[in-house]
This record gives C-alpha cells, structure tokens and sequence, in this order.
C-alpha cells in the first residue's frame, strides 16, 4: 500500500513536471501565414505565370496548326485513288503520332517547369518567413492550412508579401 501511494506520487509528480516543461516550450510569440494567397500575390509567382502562359500559347498554337495538317489530310482522302488513299492513311497516322509525341513531350516539359519553379518558389517564400520570424522573435509560425482558427492578430501574411515583393528585383 505503502508503496502504491508512492508511485501515485512519483507519477503524479512527473506528469505536473512535464506539463510545465510543455508549457514553456510554447511561450513566446505565435504567427500564421497564408501560403497560397502569398504565393499568389508574390511578383515573382505573377511575372513566372505570364511566362508560362506564353510557354503554353505557343505550345497550343502549334499543337493546333499539327491537327489541322491532319484534318486537312483526311478530308482529302476521300477524294483519292484506293491505293493512293492507303499511303495517304499511313500518312496520316505517322502524323497523329507525332502529334501525340509532341503533345505528351510538351506537356511533360511544361509540368515539369512549372513544378521546378513552384518549388524554388515556395522555399524563397519559407527562407523569408524563417528570416522574419527569427528576427522578430517568434517561436512558431504555422501555415494557415493546418490550423482551424487563428487570431488576425497573428496572421503575418501581409508583412511577408511585402517583404517578397520588396526584395523581388524581377528578372
């Protein structure tokens, strides 16, 4: 019994010890920050956009002048001979597969450019954060994704577009 009371003790004890070491590993400053709409609004998101946009332009324009070659060929085709018809149909198979192979080619070196700069992106915007919250003293900054609810007076979105856009020397 005597040795019940103990343990109780001895458990209750470290179990109020480690809430107070928990307790003072959240002390200090809190903040939130709203990734996607400071992503957005960065200047350097918005100038890589209009240049994608006019990667993808010229991408579409020449994906249409291929299929309409290829239209163009098979309305021609009914008009033809039957053995010149069968080398008109090859023809027009070798051009729907290389249309399909700039297609998928295109399209792979579009995402795959897009998703490399999304992500030098993104860590300019987390080297920013992590810059201003160590010189402003904060001990957490959270994603305003994996929170529920957040006080606006702890939201440093604003400030952090600002500094992005500030230091952005646009290239």
């Amino acid at each position: 019994m005597k040795r019940l009371k103990v343990f109780s003790f001895l458990a209750i004890f470290i179990f109020l010890s480690m809430g107070q070491v928990h307790a003072k590993a959240f002390e200090g400053k809190v903040g939130f920050v709203d990734l996607s709409r400071v992503f957005n609004e960065y200047k350097r998101t918005k100038a890589y956009d209009a240049v994608l946009e006019k990667e993808s332009t010229a991408f579409q324009e020449e994906r249409n002048k291929m299929i309409e070659k290829v239209r163009d060929a098979q309305s021609k085709l009914a008009l033809l001979k039957e053995d010149e018809k069968q080398k008109m149909q090859e023809d027009i198979d070798k051009q729907k597969q290389a249309l399909l192979d700039f297609s998928r080619a295109k399209g792979t070196d579009l995402t795959k450019k897009r998703d490399e700069k999304v992500r030098e992106i993104l860590l300019e915007i987390e080297k920013i954060v992590s810059d201003y919250s160590k010189k402003e003293g904060f001990t957490l900054v959270f994603n305003d994704r994996v929170l529920i609810y957040g006080d606006q007076q702890l939201n440093i979105t604003d400030t952090v577009i600002k500094l992005l856009n500030d230091n952005y020397k646009g290239s």
